[in-house]
This record gives C-alpha cells, sequence and structure tokens, in this order.
C-alpha cells in the first residue's frame, strides 16, 4: 500500500466518492414510491471502510443520518464481521440493538469487495413512512415503550450472495401497512446500495486499490485535524445552557436538556450530566442520537463545509449518562427523537452563544412539526399514508435575518408541494403559507412559521400530530425576542374552530380541516437597532403586522 498521496490526487479520489454518494442519493430518490423520500428527500447515504469508519457522506443527506449509519456499521462488523460475501445486504432499525435512531428509518449497507477481500461498505438510511406498530405513520407522540412504534430489526441479512431471502422480506412487508409502497422504497435503497457498490469498484480499479485505501486514512486524519484546528480558535472555557421540551406526549413537563461544554486547547467536551432521567413517552434520545445534534451543532459554527466523515465524530467527546432523556436505555420510546435533537441543537447552540457570539443564530423552530393524514382512499379503497414534518422559522443570524419555513437544525428534508399532496392522495390543502407576525423582533429578525390547511376530501380519516415549541417559545438571542410558537387546531363542518393538544390522534371527519401552524424563530440584537429600510420591507411583505412593528420597533413601516 502507498505510504503518501498528495494533495490533488486526493482530491480527485475524494471528489469521486463524493460523486458516488450522489449519484446513489439521486437513483434512491428517483426510484423510490412514497412522497417521503422521492419529494421530500427524507434520505441519506454514505460509504464506509472495511474497519467501519465512515469516509463520506452525500451532500444531501441528513445531519441526523450520520450517526445513525456509522451505528449500523459497528453494530454490523460486530456481529457479522468474519462472515461477510459479496452480495450480502444488510438490514436494520432498531434503536437499541442495532445503532439506529428511530424505526422508521431502515438502514441498508452492503458490502465492497475488491480483490477478494471487503475494502467499503455503501450504506443508506430512507425514513418510512409506515414501519407498523400502534399507529399509522409509526409517528405519533405518546407511545410509552419502543414495542408499539413499529416492527424492529436487528443487523439481519436481507440478501446472501446476491440473493433476496424472500421469507424475512414477507415477514417484513407484513408488519408494515402499504407493503406495496414499503417494497417499493425498499428496492429503491437496494438499487442505491447496489450502484454504490459498482461505482466504489470503478474507482478502484482506475486509481489502485492501496491508493484509494490509503485516500481513506487521509480523509479521516486530515478531516479531524481541521476540526480540531477549528476547535482551538474557541476561547478556553465552561459553557453551560440548558432548554425543555414542552411534555413527552404522556406525563412528563419541562423536559429539560443540560450541557456543559469545556473548551481546552483543541480538546472540547460536552457533558449532557444533570438532563432529565429518560421519560416514559418517545421523545427519548439514544447516544447516537445525540451526537449527531453535537457533531451538526458544532460543525455549523466552526466549518460547515468540513465534510461529514469519522474524523470529524473523533475530534469531540461526549459525556451522555445512561438511562437519561440524552441516552435512553431499552425499551424506552424514541419515535420523536428528530424534534428532540432540534431540542439538542437548540442547547448546543445556546452554550456555544457565549463564546462565538457572532457565529451563533438565535434559536430556531426546534421542532420537527409532523402531521400524518391516514386513512381508506374512497376512490380506490385502498389504504394511505401521508406523513410530513413541516419546516418554521430559521434563527436570525449576526448580520442577516432568519430564513421563513424551512427545515432548520437537524434534517434538510424539503416540505412537500402541495400538488404532490393532492394528487398522491385524498387530500384537499385549503391554505398554505407562512404565519404573520411568528418571527421574533431584532436587529435581524427571526424567521416565520408555515400554516398549513387540510380536509380530507370524500371520506373520514384518522390526524396524528406532533408538536414541539407550542407552549415554549424559540429564544432570541442579545436583546432579540423570541419568535412565536405552533398550534394545531380543529374546525367543524360549521365554522367553529378549537385548539387541539400538542401531541394529538383523533378521527377526522368529512367537511372537518386541521390547521398546522409551525413555530417561527428568535431575533438577534435589540429591535431598536433594526435599520429603518428593513421594518420598512417587513411591512411591505406583509409578513408582519402593524401592530407588532408599531410596538416592536416603534414605527409600522
Amino acid at each position: 500500500m502507498s505510504a503518501t498521496i498528495d494533495a490533488i490526487t486526493l482530491e480527485i479520489v475524494w471528489n469521486g466518492l463524493l460523486s458516488v454518494t450522489d449519484e446513489c442519493f439521486i437513483t434512491l430518490m428517483r426510484s423510490a414510491y412514497s412522497t417521503n423520500i422521492k419529494e421530500r428527500h427524507d434520505h441519506s447515504i454514505a460509504v464506509a471502510d472495511a474497519k467501519g469508519r465512515l469516509i463520506v457522506q452525500s451532500q444531501g443527506s441528513l445531519p441526523v443520518h450520520i450517526s445513525s449509519m456509522t451505528g449500523l456499521i459497528e453494530t454490523l462488523l460486530a456481529k457479522h464481521g468474519n462472515d461477510i460475501a459479496e452480495g450480502d445486504l444488510f438490514l436494520a432499525n432498531d434503536p437499541h440493538v442495532a445503532g439506529g435512531t428511530h424505526l422508521p428509518d431502515l438502514n441498508f449497507a452492503m458490502p465492497v469487495f475488491v480483490e477478494g477481500r471487503m475494502v467499503a461498505l455503501v450504506a443508506n438510511i430512507a425514513h418510512h413512512a409506515d414501519v407498523g406498530g400502534a399507529a399509522a405513520g409509526s409517528m405519533s407522540g405518546g407511545l410509552n415503550e419502543i414495542w408499539k412504534e413499529g416492527l424492529r430489526i436487528p443487523v439481519v441479512r436481507l440478501m446472501h450472495r446476491g440473493v433476496l431471502d424472500q421469507d424475512l422480506m414477507d415477514i417484513i412487508l407484513l408488519n408494515m401497512r402499504l407493503p406495496d409502497e414499503r417494497r417499493g422504497d425498499i428496492n429503491a435503497q437496494i438499487a442505491a446500495c447496489r450502484l454504490g457498490v459498482e461505482r466504489v469498484k470503478a474507482l478502484s480499479d482506475r486509481h489502485g486499490l492501496g491508493l484509494v485505501e490509503t485516500a481513506f486514512d487521509e480523509i479521516v486524519a486530515r478531516s479531524k485535524a481541521r476540526m480540531k484546528a477549528e476547535i482551538a480558535k474557541i476561547p478556553d472555557g465552561r459553557y453551560a445552557f440548558e432548554d425543555v421540551l414542552d411534555d413527552d406526549g404522556l406525563e412528563a413537563k419541562d423536559v429539560r436538556f443540560k450541557l456543559v461544554v469545556e473548551k481546552s486547547g483543541d480538546r472540547i467536551v460536552f457533558d449532557w450530566t444533570g438532563s432529565d432521567q429518560q421519560v416514559p413517552g418517545n421523545v427519548n434520545l439514544t447516544f447516537n442520537a445525540t451526537q449527531s445534534c453535537v457533531f451538526f451543532g458544532l460543525k455549523a459554527v466552526l466549518d460547515p463545509d468540513l465534510p461529514n466523515n469519522q474524523g470529524v465524530l473523533d475530534a469531540v467527546e461526549i459525556i451522555a449518562p445512561l438511562g437519561t432523556v440524552a441516552n435512553c436505555v431499552s425499551p424506552a420510546a424514541v419515535a420523536l427523537r428528530a424534534n428532540t435533537c432540534q431540542r439538542g441543537i437548540d442547547v448546543v447552540l445556546g452554550a456555544l452563544a457565549q463564546a462565538l457570539p457572532e457565529k451563533v443564530i438565535a434559536a430556531a423552530n426546534g421542532a420537527n412539526t409532523s402531521a400524518v393524514f391516514a386513512g381508506n382512499d374512497p376512490a380506490s379503497g385502498k389504504p394511505y399514508v401521508y406523513l410530513e414534518t413541516l419546516g418554521g422559522g430559521m434563527g436570525a443570524r449576526f448580520t442577516k435575518d432568519g430564513k421563513d419555513g424551512v427545515q432548520a437544525g437537524i434534517t434538510n428534508t424539503s416540505n412537500l408541494p402541495v400538488e404532490a399532496i393532492e394528487m398522491e392522495y385524498p387530500l384537499r390543502v385549503l391554505a398554505y403559507g407562512f404565519v404573520e407576525d411568528s418571527g421574533g423582533a431584532g436587529r435581524t429578525r427571526g424567521g416565520l412559521g408555515i400554516r398549513r390547511v387540510v380536509t380530507p376530501v370524500g371520506h373520514n380519516c384518522e390526524f396524528s400530530g406532533v408538536g414541539e415549541r407550542f407552549v415554549h417559545q424559540p429564544w432570541g438571542l442579545f436583546g432579540g425576542e423570541p419568535g412565536g410558537t405552533g398550534q394545531f387546531l380543529l374546525t367543524d363542518a360549521d365554522g367553529a374552530t378549537r385548539r387541539l393538544p400538542n401531541k394529538v390522534r383523533m378521527p377526522l371527519r368529512e367537511g372537518e380541516r386541521v390547521t398546522v401552524e409551525t413555530p417561527g424563530a428568535g431575533g438577534y440584537g435589540p429591535p431598536a437597532e433594526r435599520p429603518a429600510e428593513a421594518v420598512a420591507e417587513d411591512a411591505r411583505t406583509g409578513k408582519f403586522s402593524a401592530e407588532v412593528l408599531a410596538r416592536a420597533y416603534g414605527k409600522s413601516s
């Protein structure tokens, strides 16, 4: 094996690997059946080396998935490391025994063999709209144990030497609603794995196996060194912050996440000691999910262009006591971990704001507000499950306003277009826009939340909603005001409207409609310092009322 590699060659190999993951990402997106993958892009691709180190992740991948894929690969190698053959395909989803973070994320990995030995693994994750369990969509609030959240899959061999285990596939599909859609999405993941394997083989043939393996080592080492160099620039000190979830959907209120960051030289430790014990509801985090929160928050502040790989993960130390909401143990329920991860990121950024005030944004919407509509299509009689997590406001920045109506933090999925909803499901979207006045005032303002109004067409269905930042507002920074909270509203056929619980599952009758309003985001800096032309633009766009502008800035235009 070559002992050295020049910078130009390394860049060529690196970009070759990145192109492999990006091509696989597009292949999975275009081959999938469900809107959650083909339209919202709730999937990720990665390549790991034979040691299990994550080398490269596709540019469209979700930050929350980085640790899920490393968790799968670590578990896979520990269980089957001496019994992996060319053409094998492994599948898992369980957060407690298979390195996942919640059950709807199905993780796949396929080995790459060159010159008769395994040199890499191609992995992907896709969030499936339903994986069974007590409620359609497998994402309802208030579930109190992992078994109620869906089918649990340890690391299993779905294909052996290229041959599909049809019996195993039948068991998996039998336990999931919409088996045809699940089969289509699973086949898309298999196709993406196979494509990735062929592309990595071709890359090795082009450059030589020794050089590619040397590049693996260099990519990890250089990424770690680059992250360590950025960490060293943070002022030494101790930075503490805490925040709470509204509730766990069952009995716990104000679920606390407490963080102390200790920084000395190029060493940084994130200590979650003092966070609440794991709770009955399904808002708990596994260690992998907490690791993703820390990784994302630190990378976003220090070096957003830094590649996502093992080197970045290795540059940080994390303490998260077992049995807490930051590192739960079985049989803790975890389906809503994306909402909790958003709070974890808020806490990471809140702590880092004390050290790097010009680089940290105010609190974003802090939620993955989910809306699930499920029932039987009156035209075909077939069941359907529409699942979406909607974006909201992005926190204000030192020099710029926060963005409106976007996914911020741990996920970068898209908001589903109205056309896709109405074409795919027996639902009608009656309104879709921003929530007026939901962005926190400041020298730079917070982003606005989203309002979407949905009604079933020609049938009754079930609505399941999960909201966060519906009680506690997204905080502002350095004098900036907090953003607006979210809410679910039900309007009956007579036009009467009432607020629904923050985590709700209920029948929805024809003629009724649900309004989903997602949280806004916090502002940055004193509102009195906002330029007059920016206030005038807020008035012109209609995003803020004259009353709010007058209160916050002393003028309406």
